[in-house]
């Protein structure tokens, strides 16, 4: 996966990694942003997915 992207948290600033995915919250280590659910929510702060930016790191 070359072309993975990160995104964060605009309310508290957690990192979503695409080829790290989120496997505690139940998203497969590299699943795209796309794939995530709608109704998944920021595990450090709660917030919505449409709460979160695309960032480069």
């Amino acid at each position: 996966m070359t072309d993975a992207k990160t995104w964060m948290c605009l309310i508290c600033g957690w990192i979503y990694d695409e080829t790290l995915g989120a496997p505690d919250d139940g998203i497969p280590v590299g699943t795209l942003w796309a794939d995530v659910p709608m109704n998944w929510t920021c595990p450090e702060c709660g917030a919505r997915k449409e709460d979160f930016e695309m960032v480069q790191i």
